[in-house]
């Protein structure tokens, strides 16, 4: 069912209110002021802020997620249920998460949205996520784990959060990266520019030399 007018503006301010405010810095009143919209319309529609959030990131997630699922399929069909390689997986999930918001033009909201999910003490929006989404993560998981083998279980999930945390540090501050690339190097850079670089990065950190005691208790001693 295609969403009102006052839906779709409700949603298009809290999404860019939140990006550069964050959500608890960012009031309901201060969306509907934006909005131009009364109090009663954010109720009525979503019924609570903790559900305008929610709301906000289903409109990346849901065709994120189907988008995902459908890319996975394709991987595994080509490589007839071989091991999918690390690099092949990796540039898939890029890929997929540029295509959504470019849709939309609003990649940076969307690297920021990711990164206030994680920064910012938003408890439902975590466990909200893992509910409606965590299958596809789920799944993501797995063939990471079957493509590295050799990495600890606990080290591979430090590992993927560290590879996301670069990217969505990346891509949320590209507009000021491109101004210095631009400046000090002369270099006029793309998004697709930009993953081709940041992909032998996030593999190489991937497939990095275990450190030190992995295995040894590291992380219960830390």
């Amino acid at each position: 069912m295609a969403q009102s007018d006052t839906v779709i503006r409700i949603l298009d301010t809290a999404e860019v209110l939140f990006a550069e405010r964050g959500f608890a810095e960012t009031s309901l009143r201060t969306i509907t002021s934006k909005a131009r919209v009364n109090l009663a319309a954010v109720n009525y529609h979503f019924g609570s802020k903790k559900a305008l959030i929610q709301a906000v990131f289903s409109r990346y997630l849901d065709p994120f997620t189907q988008r995902f699922h459908t890319a996975l399929d394709e991987l595994e069909v080509r490589y007839e249920g071989q091991v999918i390689p690390l690099e092949a997986l990796l540039e898939t999930m890029a890929t997929t998460v540029l295509a959504v918001p470019a849709e939309r033009n609003s990649l940076k909201v969307f690297m920021r949205l990711l990164g206030l999910a994680y920064s910012q003490a938003q408890g439902h929006l975590r466990r909200f996520i893992q509910d409606a989404y965590g299958d596809v993560f789920t799944r993501f998981t797995e063939l990471v784990r079957q493509a590295t083998p050799a990495i600890p279980d606990a080290e591979r999930f430090w590992r993927l959060h560290f590879m996301l945390g670069t990217v969505i540090f990346t891509l949320s501050g590209l507009d000021a990266l491109r101004d210095i690339a631009e400046k000090d190097y002369q270099e006029h850079v793309s998004v697709r520019d930009l993953v081709r670089r940041l992909r032998p990065v996030v593999v190489a950190a991937m497939n990095a030399p275990l450190p030190a005691n992995v295995g040894e208790g590291m992380y219960a001693n830390a």
